[in-house]
C-alpha cells in the first residue's frame, strides 16, 4: 500500500495488479416479476478489512438487485428516494431499454428525497443484458460511484430455445466491473485520476467458484471512466454471444474484448475438464490503444490529464476475477452453440436524414484554452442545459449519425431510447465484436464513427431523450444533449383530468425568465400554475382568454 499526496488531498490506494483473491464474489439478489420496489438508501460497506466506507445502495448498502424481466410484459418499478443529506435528489435511468421518454429516467425525471417515482412500461427489448443507474443533472458520477448501479436481464422465447447457461448465480453470472478511488477518510472520491481500486460486483480481490462446464459471464463496464480489455490469464478462447442490445447471430471466438463505460457483452467460456485449476479474468490494458482512458497514455504535450501517469493501472495488465474451477453441476452445458438469433441490421438505403455530432472542447469567454485531453468538453460546441432541446427527430424515420471526435481522449457515445448499428469506424467496417445491437460506441481521438438507427417506438413533443459521453465526469460537466422524437401525424395540446384541471406541458422547464404560452381550448382558463423540474411552484399567473384561445404571460419572480 502506498500513500500519494496531491495538494490538500491524501489518497490511499491498494494495488490490484497481482493480488491473491481473498473475497467470495458477491452475487446481487435477483428479483423476478412485473412489479418491483426499489429503495434508494444510504449504507456503509467494508471494501477492505477494517475500513468502513459510506455508500449508496438499492434495497441494501451497495449496488442494486438484478431485475429479471420478460419481453412483452408490462412492468411497474416503484423507485423511492430515501437518501439523506441535503440536495440528494436523484433519477433512475433504464440504460438500453426502449421506453417512453417520460419513463426513461433522464435528468428531467427528478425523484425528490422522500418521494416515489413509479414508471410503467412494456418491455420491447429482446433478450439481453441491460442496467440501471442514476442520471441526475451533474450528479451521475457521484451517485453511480457511491454504489447506485444494477443489472437488468431480459429474457424471451427465442433465447430460451438455445442451449445456453441461464441459471443465475450458478452458471450465468453478473460481472459488474468498476474502478474507484478512496480518500484519507475512506470516502469514495470522484473527479480524480487515481481510481486504483478495482471492484467486481462491489467485491475487492474477488474469487468465484465456477463449475467445470460452459459458463456465461454478463460483462458490464459500470466504471466512471476506465475502459477494460477483457481476456483470460491462460489465453483461452471465449465466445461472444451478445452485444449491448442483445444476442448476436453467431457466436464469435475471441481472446480479447474491449468494453468502454456503459458497454455490455455476454461471453461463454468452456471450463470443462478443468476441475481444480485456477484461471483469472483480466484486463489487458497494456494492449489498449493510446487515447483510451486506461491505456498507457492519453493526450500529448501540454494536452494531457494531470496525475494520469501516477495511476499504476494505466497501461498495465491486472486481474479482475479469480475463477476457482470446481465440479460441474448436475446438468451442465458442455458445448458452445454456433447459430444464435437472426440479426437484420437497419437498411442504410432507407435512411432519410443525416446528422453530425462533433465532440470537442468548449472555449468559455475569458478563460484559458481548454485541454484537449481533459476538457471542458461539449457536443456541437454546446454543453447540456435543462431548458434546451438540441435536436428534433421524427417518428418512424431512419437516420445516420456521424460522431466526430476532435479531442485527444476517446469518448463512449450513448443514445437513449433506441438501439443502433455501427456502420463504420475510422472509415472501415465495424469490427465483428461490434456487429449487433448497440447503444454505446467508443469514438477514438481525432476519429469518427458512423451509426444508423430508427426511431420507431415512442414520440413525445415535450419530454426529451438524451445523447452523451458515458465518461461520467464528462457527462456531469455538460457533454450531453437532448432530442425530441416528434410524431407529425398526431396533434398535441391540453390534457384534461377528471377534476376539470387542464395541463399545458412546457417541457423541459424552466426555460427562460419569461414565458409566453399561447393555445386553443374550448374551456375557460381561470388560473395557471407553473412548476419547475423539481415540482416546485415558480409562479401563479393569470390567463387571459378570448373565445377559444388563451394567452399566458409568465414572469419568474424568483430569479
Amino acid at each position: 500500500m502506498k500513500t500519494i499526496l496531491k495538494g490538500i488531498n491524501i489518497f490511499i490506494f491498494t494495488s490490484t495488479l497481482n493480488c491473491i483473491a481473498q473475497n467470495a464474489l458477491f452475487i446481487p439478489e435477483a428479483i423476478n416479476g412485473v412489479s418491483f420496489d426499489l429503495n434508494i438508501q444510504n449504507g456503509t460497506t467494508e471494501f477492505y478489512s477494517g475500513i468502513t466506507t459510506p455508500t449508496y445502495g438499492i434495497n441494501g448498502a451497495l449496488l442494486s438487485p438484478t431485475l429479471i424481466i420478460n419481453k412483452g410484459e408490462w412492468v411497474t418499478i416503484n423507485v423511492t428516494n430515501n437518501l439523506t443529506g441535503s440536495g440528494n435528489s436523484t433519477t433512475m435511468h433504464w440504460h438500453g431499454l426502449r421506453v417512453p421518454a417520460m419513463d426513461d429516467g433522464g435528468p428531467h425525471q427528478v425523484i425528490l428525497q422522500g418521494t416515489t417515482w413509479s414508471p410503467s412500461f412494456q418491455i420491447l427489448n429482446s433478450a439481453g443484458t441491460f442496467w440501471y443507474h442514476p442520471h441526475g443533472d451533474r450528479k451521475t458520477d457521484l451517485h453511480v460511484s457511491k454504489g447506485l448501479a444494477g443489472m437488468i436481464i431480459v429474457r424471451d422465447s427465442t433465447e430460451a430455445e438455445l442451449a445456453l447457461p441461464r441459471t443465475y448465480g450458478v452458471d450465468d453470472f453478473p460481472i459488474i466491473v468498476q474502478s474507484k478511488a478512496f480518500d484519507i477518510l475512506n470516502q469514495i472520491a470522484i473527479s480524480t485520476q487515481m481510481d486504483t481500486s478495482i471492484l467486481v460486483n462491489g467485491t475487492a480481490h474477488p474469487y468465484l467458484e465456477a463449475p467445470a462446464q460452459v459458463i456465461r459471464l454478463r460483462l458490464l463496464n459500470a466504471s466512471s471512466m476506465r475502459t477494460y480489455n477483457f481476456g483470460f490469464s491462460n489465453g483461452q478462447i471465449f465466445y461472444q454471444i451478445a452485444t449491448d442490445g442483445g444476442m448476436k447471430d453467431t457466436s464469435l471466438a475471441l481472446t480479447r474484448i474491449q468494453l468502454s463505460p456503459g458497454e455490455r457483452s455476454e461471453i461463454l467460456i468452456n471450463l470443462s475438464a478443468m476441475t481444480g485449476q485456477t484461471v483469472y479474468l483480466k484486463s489487458f490494458a497494456s494492449e489498449l490503444p493510446e487515447g483510451i482512458y486506461g491505456a498507457i497514455a492519453v493526450g500529448s504535450g501540454a494536452d494531457t490529464i494531470p496525475e494520469y501517469t501516477n495511476n499504476f493501472l494505466n497501461g498495465a495488465d491486472f486481474n479482475l476475477l479469480q475463477l476457482n474451477i470446481v465440479a460441474p453441476t448436475a446438468t451442465p452445458i458442455t458445448t458452445i452453440p454456433n447459430a444464435l438469433v437472426a440479426y437484420t441490421p437497419f437498411n442504410i438505403i432507407s435512411a432519410t436524414n443525416y446528422r453530425t455530432f462533433v465532440l470537442d472542447t468548449i472555449r468559455p469567454m475569458f478563460s484559458e484554452t481548454p485541454n484537449l485531453a481533459e476538457g471542458p468538453f461539449g457536443i456541437n460546441n454546446k454543453t447540456f442545459e435543462m431548458d434546451s432541446i438540441n435536436e428534433i427527430v421524427y417518428l418512424n424515420t431512419t437516420e445516420i449519425w456521424t460522431v466526430q471526435n476532435k479531442t485527444l481522449v476517446a469518448h463512449p457515445f450513448h443514445i437513449h431510447g433506441v438501439e443502433f448499428n455501427v456502420i463504420e469506424k475510422s472509415g472501415l467496417l465495424a469490427p465483428p465484436s461490434e456487429k449487433g445491437w448497440k447503444d454505446v460506441v467508443l469514438v477514438m481521438p481525432n476519429d469518427s464513427v458512423k451509426i444508423i438507427t430508427k426511431f420507431t417506438d415512442f414520440a413525445d413533443d415535450y419530454v426529451p431523450y438524451m445523447y452523451h459521453c458515458h465518461l461520467l465526469h464528462h457527462e456531469d460537466d455538460g457533454m450531453m444533449g437532448s432530442f425530441l422524437v416528434v410524431d407529425t401525424t398526431q396533434s398535441t395540446g391540453i390534457l384534461e383530468t377528471e377534476n376539470n384541471v387542464f395541463h399545458i406541458v412546457a417541457y423541459p422547464n424552466p426555460s427562460k425568465t419569461v414565458w409566453n404560452i399561447n393555445g386553443n381550448t374550448p374551456h375557460k382558463i381561470i388560473n395557471a400554475t407553473l412548476y419547475n423540474t423539481l415540482g416546485e411552484v415558480i409562479d401563479n399567473p393569470l390567463a387571459t382568454q378570448n373565445a377559444n384561445s388563451f394567452s399566458l404571460n409568465i414572469v419568474n419572480q424568483n430569479l
